[in-house]
């Protein structure tokens, strides 16, 4: 009992009494405690503001100096090209200053913490491997490539605006090479960047593949230019190149029938060219060459080795050059040392940059109407006086062929339009020394059949009515393949092709037909669809217009070639199918286009598998 209240003194009681007294107790401690609670909050607000301050500083210099780093190497690139190589040195030497600059920003530890953070650190991190792309870019390239000035800059690398500067090619190529190879790993890192939430980091990213690509693109043509020029250009003694003249309105493997053709000769970076001739110099029987069994049963029906009318039926440049180098020493005695095919719209391309040309009578030859003048309206000026229209046509390429002969004042967009030909098949090159010729397989202007195994699908169109009508010809090609599952896929190729031909009187050279058993109306287009597709495909089905049809099958190059022959009346189209199963292998799907006169319409959903 309690003496003072009288109230019962519980256990309960007793330990209500000490859970005050110890509250008591506790209440300094308590509050001790929530001050420190405050104080850790508060310098933790402090550490994720620093942070964030810190972060924020570093985005904006790295933001600034990524993009003064690109820009510099931008103008350092430009400058190069214009020449001025003491220009691109300091736009280099810029370029690489604010390059480094970045790249401690992005190195430092709140970068990589916040780069870490799951979803909202993509931004970060794709700054930071773009700032390595770009410092890698001026350091491993740009710089060494001001030393090698004189090579990548067009306006050096043609002297006197006539002849090549073989030497600076010859000392540049070691450092070339080497920047070459540092290009394409960064140009392979750069389109591997990882794509973020942040628009405005993307469409840098998106940039400086397109950059990086274009300045890989260079390098590695000069490079490769570096290795093979000089000596493809007389440095080592003189030689010559046969060059056929490819006329696209009566189509042919690699481009067109051979119409004309010149002789070009090379010595110490000096060219000079033969007077150009028509066709008709050629005869249909030459002694044959062996270009193996396969070429043989796909081609040998056509006799493309003995009759220059057929020589390029297969879209593989080097049968067509080793063909005319044999027609060419059977006809003159003389060896050349390879050959090169073109076609007038990478002549139209190239009249562009050098200006018009005036014929002895007077009349004007321009980018915009050489290609109708010697594709379609040297046709109906003659009419069948084809000695007259050959000796036109002559006439035209000898004016042309001598413009690019004389001096050169833009040689720079000279290069860009002998390159548009190129990435465009409208020019190609063969060379007979093995090693060239190796080196030529790798570039566009080679103009060959890969004999690798990643998925392709090459529509190749040869005429069989002897006539122009090719002129008219419009293409649409589809390739579609199943999904990368399995072993094989079940894949199609759809080929559309319209014959466009205007109504009108047109003579049979035109728009004949040679031979013409089925009696088709004139103006209808005889025409061969070939595909080269996937190393080891198998032909399931093969349709025009819906119906099955016969399709020969052949090979070139490791590829199956399947052929189906259809004639095209005038202002219809008609629709090829080839269905086939193709293994299912690395590499991404290949669709090359045939350089005829039409921009054909190509779509390819086939998945590459890896």
């Amino acid at each position: 009992m309690n003496d003072v209240t009288g109230e019962s003194d519980s256990p309960e009681r007793r330990r209500r009494k000490v859970r005050r007294r110890l509250s008591d107790e506790e209440i300094a401690a308590q509050r001790t405690k929530r001050r420190r609670v405050q104080i850790g909050c508060g310098v933790g607000a402090l550490v994720v503001v620093g942070f964030i301050g810190w972060l924020g500083y570093e985005g904006l210099q790295a933001k600034s100096n990524l993009e003064k780093a690109r820009n510099f190497a931008t103008q350092a690139k430009d400058a190069l090209l214009a020449g001025d190589t003491d220009q691109a040195r300091i736009a280099a030497s810029d370029a690489d200053r604010y390059a480094q600059d970045a790249q401690s920003s992005v190195d430092s530890v709140p970068w990589r913490i916040a780069g870490a953070v799951p979803l909202l650190g993509s931004p970060f991190d794709s700054t930071r491997q773009m700032t390595t792309i770009v410092s890698g870019l001026t350091e491993q390239v740009l710089l060494p490539a001001v030393d090698a000035g004189s090579a990548v800059s067009p306006d050096q690398l043609i002297l006197d605006g006539a002849r090549i500067n073989l030497a600076a090619l010859r000392d540049a190529a070691p450092v070339l090479e080497t920047t070459s190879a540092a290009i394409s790993d960064l140009d392979e890192q750069a389109q591997n960047v990882d794509s973020t939430w942040l628009g405005l980091i993307d469409d840098a990213r998106v940039d400086l593949q397109e950059q990086v690509s274009e300045l890989s693109g260079l390098l590695n043509n000069t490079s490769l230019a570096a290795q093979i020029a000089p000596a493809m250009l007389g440095a080592d003694g003189p030689r010559s190149y046969f060059v056929g003249f490819q006329t696209n309105a009566e189509a042919r493997g690699t481009g067109g029938l051979l119409g004309g053709f010149t002789v070009i000769r090379a010595n110490d970076g000096a060219v000079s060219v033969d007077d150009v001739t028509s066709n008709r110099e050629f005869r249909f029987d030459y002694d044959p060459i062996d270009l193996g069994p396969d070429f043989q049963r796909a081609y040998g029906h056509s006799r493309p080795t003995q009759d220059f009318r057929n020589s390029n039926v297969s879209p593989h440049f080097p049968y067509a050059g080793q063909i005319w180098q044999s027609m060419w020493q059977q006809e003159t005695g003389q060896r050349v040392d390879g050959a090169i095919a073109t076609d007038p719209v990478a002549l139209s391309y190239v009249l562009d940059v050098v200006g018009d040309v005036t014929l002895p009578g007077g009349e004007k030859i321009t980018a915009e109407n050489v290609v109708e003048l010697t594709e379609s309206t040297a046709y109906d000026r003659f009419g069948d006086d084809q000695r007259a229209r050959k000796a036109y046509l002559e006439t035209v390429a000898q004016t042309v062929v001598k413009k690019l002969t004389g001096s050169i004042s833009r040689p720079q967009a000279l290069l860009e339009a002998l390159g548009r030909a190129a990435g465009e098949g409208r020019l190609a090159v063969w060379s007979s020394v093995p090693e060239e010729q190796d080196v030529l397989a790798t570039t566009p202007l080679g103009h060959v059949v890969p004999d690798d195994s990643a998925p392709y699908a090459h529509v190749v169109i040869n005429n069989l009515g002897g006539n122009k009508l090719d002129y008219y010809l419009e293409r649409e090609i589809e390739y579609t393949a199943g999904s990368c599952d399995g072993d094989t896929r079940e894949s199609k190729v759809t080929v559309r092709l319209t014959n466009s031909l205007p109504p009108g009187d047109y003579t049979d050279y035109v728009a004949g037909i040679l031979g013409n058993s089925q009696g088709e109306a004139t103006g209808t287009n005889l025409t061969d669809v070939g595909l080269l597709a996937t190393h080891g495909a198998k032909l399931t089905k093969a349709t025009v217009n819906g119906k099955s049809t016969f399709a020969y099958t052949n090979a070139e190059r490791g590829h199956p070639l399947f052929n189906v022959q259809a004639p095209i009346p005038p202002g219809e189209t008609i629709e090829v199918v080839f269905q086939f199963d193709e293994p299912v292998v690395q590499g991404p799907p290949t669709v090359p286009i045939q350089p005829l006169l039409d921009e054909a319409r190509v779509v390819s959903s086939a998945p590459e598998c890896t």
